[in-house]
């Protein structure tokens, strides 16, 4: 006779008393990694020991409980496009609440506030608020991300510097913390939650829905795109001094927004945050085409929705978008302070086999927020730059070393700069992870750590440390 079924463990048995038979997974059921765990990833083989689908918060409050009991850690999911899959917990053994069925949406008319559940995905985002009276809210450019994650850990996108980042926008949340206490934390009420969650909510809890504020949406939007082609490496490097010296003008109209992708193919300064969201005069007033002097490009005009789509389009383009596949990423941070000096984006673009490089432009409101209004501390940086490594099947180590070593020829370049990196491109190997993404503000995440999750529940490899 065969092996009989190992009985379930004293945690299955506790979340199976809380949900439906569908609403979890384990290890054992058939397709578990395909249907459950979906690893974004896939550079990282992580096992969860079970995936849940609680429908209320009530059902979240029980499971977390189960969790607690047990001293299962825990990881909640939204859209699950953490760079090092942090969302199933970023190592073996988590339990993963994914929050796929808290898809609940209303708009206040008199106030201008949506509620919208922590499941809702940023292109569902859009398309509700445009429905709700034609509102709109800033974040990413992805349209599989989750708002859960996104609007917890920064959310920058390419309205930020006119509207703020998406976390900025988030007034109100409800929230399940380690001890399965249920809490709706606003500035009136336990605002040092809200503080936490407002950049480092996956140490903190789970949350079930946000109240945001929101805008009009912006009636005009001109789209611009430049090219810089393969073949001159100089031309590159004077393309990216120019928008660099652009972009950290003072007075720079804070309707528009801009990146650079390079790669072996060339350079585009565009992307899916090539935007100016006003008229096509008040663009060409401003003179950038001056500045692309050694770029070919194009200017077009577009309404919110097709810019939003445009986002979408591009971000396939660049960094394929929603696929899962291996892949290593790092970022470093910019100020007005700290520009790249030339000869850096020189040896930088001579240097591209398996490289990408994405730099794209931050500021504006989302600097006007105070260092310490929010978990969230980068308020001074001008512009972030991502390196990028893709795989095929698997990423070999030479190509993670390959981008260690061009951060390395950056920092190197720029001796006694403290950069810091942004949580939402999270680096596994990042030495004093915590310390870059959340800076100054970390000490107190620290001490609100040992209080609202003393038995560190909510966990992954580069979480808030109780001091």
């Amino acid at each position: 006779m065969g092996n009989s079924p190992s009985a379930p463990s004293a945690l299955e048995t506790c979340v199976r008393g809380v949900l439906s038979k569908g609403a979890i997974s384990v290890p054992s059921d058939p397709f578990y990694d395909l249907n459950a765990v979906k690893r974004y990833n896939t550079a990282y083989d992580i096992t969860p020991v079970a995936v849940v689908r609680p429908s209320t918060t009530d059902e979240v409050s029980k499971v977390v409980k189960c969790a607690t009991d047990n001293g299962v850690k825990l990881a909640a999911r939204s859209g699950g496009h953490s760079y090092a899959d942090y969302s199933i917990g970023g190592a073996d053994g988590s339990l993963v609440i994914d929050m796929v069925n808290f898809q609940q949406f209303s708009m206040d008319s008199a106030t201008g506030h949506a509620t919208i559940g922590s499941g809702t995905l940023l292109g569902d985002v859009t398309d509700r608020l445009h429905k709700a009276g034609g509102r709109a809210m800033a974040h990413g450019t992805c349209p599989q991300v989750g708002i859960g994650g996104h609007a917890t850990i920064g959310g920058l996108g390419p309205i930020s510097r006119l509207w703020g980042s998406a976390l900025d926008h988030v007034i109100e949340a409800e929230v399940v913390l380690a001890n399965g206490t249920v809490v709706r934390t606003n500035e009136q009420n336990h605002p040092e939650v809200l503080w936490a969650l407002k950049g480092a909510a996956a140490s903190f809890g789970v949350i079930t829905e946000f109240k945001v504020i929101t805008h009009e949406e912006p009636k005009e939007v001109t789209r611009y795109s430049y090219k810089v082609q393969f073949g001159s490496h100089e031309k590159m490097a004077d393309t990216f001094a120019g928008w660099q010296q652009f972009i950290s003008k003072p007075d720079l109209s804070r309707k528009f927004a801009s990146q650079v992708i390079a790669f072996e193919f060339g350079m585009i300064i565009q992307g899916n945050l090539g935007q100016y969201f006003g008229p096509k005069a008040e663009f060409d007033a401003l003179g950038f085409d001056q500045v692309m002097k050694n770029a070919t490009g194009s200017v077009s005009m577009d309404g919110w929705l097709g810019s939003v789509a445009n986002w979408a389009e591009n971000e396939a383009i660049a960094l394929v978008g929603g696929a899962s596949g291996p892949f290593y990423s790092k970022s470093l941070t910019f100020t007005d302070k700290t520009l790249i000096p030339l000869l850096i984006p020189s040896n930088l673009f001579s240097n591209f086999s398996i490289l990408r490089i994405r730099a794209h432009q931050s500021g504006g409101a989302t600097n006007d927020v105070p260092t310490d209004a929010t978990a969230y501390a980068h308020r001074d940086t001008l512009f972030y730059i991502q390196t990028y490594a893709f795989g095929i099947g698997s990423l070999p180590d030479a190509s993670r070393k390959y981008i260690n070593d061009i951060n390395a020829l950056i920092e190197a370049g720029m001796p006694g700069v403290d950069f810091g990196a942004y949580a939402g491109y999270v680096d596994p190997y990042l030495e004093n992870g915590q310390q870059k993404y959340w800076g100054s503000n970390y000490p107190r995440l620290q001490q609100l750590k040992g209080q609202l999750d003393p038995k560190n529940i909510f966990v992954n490899p580069q979480s808030v440390q109780a001091a």
